[in-house]
């Protein structure tokens, strides 16, 4: 066995298909086949099953799988150190991150890495469902991914490292009647126009969590992604929403109220593949990610939210 078949193998526990192995490494889904064909040689137990018109892996195909995993990392390492590149300070370093993340970690990160010496960071926005983000983690360095507080962990195919644990609060005009109160329960808030997410994206489970706790099916009257447009259409009068206590720009015509009776926070984690690390410079922006976090936690206030 060789790495290129380690890897082909890794890809296709997470992605599925020959086929979309292929697409990800450029190349035939034959070659795909062929490769995979001369690691199961090499392997006296079958490493792949067929569910339907799915390939999957077996148990076996797992383990060496997740073997792979440190196969790469150690191969990684190895030639990083070849060409003297681990332990460079400098180089481009490529960050994604989900929108209202974006809005908050970029600013910071961009001014903590100015100056001479230090990684150059490549900043990219990428707003996909939840699922979708560790595969982001073949094209970038470090993926910005939020889930929710009792959401499953992410695979194992990636590290993690947890930078904030961020309530959602419920966002509405200052002069709301539910304004008045220092929190809300799911039954204050259950007659409302709500403003959410699309399906998919992790805020949409707190509200279906809202609509069992008042025992009644919330009115879903908009659906907006991108938290500073939620913003302007809650405070034009189009309903309340959920929105993050900390990451959000403060609107001068909102308040937020803290959610009592769900749980109602998101973890904001950085994903990267383990080989990844074997650089300093990523490292680096690892490090100021998490000072970032902090500084965006310890910001003076807190967006009108009662603690």
């Amino acid at each position: 066995m060789d790495e290129r078949q380690l890897r082909i193998l890794r890809e296709l526990g997470e992605l599925g298909s020959v086929t979309a192995v292929a697409e990800a490494l450029l190349v035939t889904p034959s070659a795909i086949s062929q490769q995979l064909r001369l690691l199961q040689r090499a392997i006296p137990v079958p490493l792949t099953e067929r569910q339907g018109r799915r390939l999957v892996l077996t148990d076996a195909g797992q383990a060496l799988a997740g073997a792979a995993v440190e196969v790469e990392t150690a191969l990684a390492r190895a030639r990083h150190a070849v060409e003297g590149f681990v332990e460079r300070p400098e180089g481009e370093v490529s960050v994604a991150a989900f929108h209202s993340a974006a809005t908050a970690f970029f600013p910071l990160l961009l001014r903590a890495l100015a100056g001479p010496g230090r990684p150059v960071p490549r900043l990219v926005d990428e707003d996909v469902p939840q699922e979708d983000f560790p595969r982001l983690t073949r094209e970038y360095d470090i993926v910005l991914a939020h889930r929710l507080d009792h959401a499953p962990p992410w695979p194992n195919t990636v590290a993690t490292t947890t930078l904030l644990r961020e309530p959602l609060d419920v966002a509405m005009p200052a002069d709301h009647p539910l304004a008045a109160k220092r929190r809300v329960t799911p039954r204050d808030v259950a007659d409302e126009p709500w403003i959410t997410v699309h399906d998919g994206f992790p805020v949409l489970a707190v509200i279906e969590a809202v609509a069992a706790a008042a025992g009644r099916r919330l009115h879903l009257a908009h659906r907006i992604n991108e938290f500073a447009v939620v913003a302007e259409v809650v405070a034009a009068g189009g309903g309340i929403a959920l929105m993050p206590r900390w990451t959000m720009r403060r609107h001068p015509a909102l308040v937020l109220r803290p959610l009592s009776g769900v749980q109602a926070r998101r973890h904001i984690d950085a994903l990267y593949r383990p080989e990844r690390t074997a650089r300093t410079a990523v490292r680096t922006v690892l490090t100021e990610l998490g000072g970032a976090a902090r500084s965006i936690q310890n910001r003076e206030g807190d967006g009108g939210a009662t603690p």
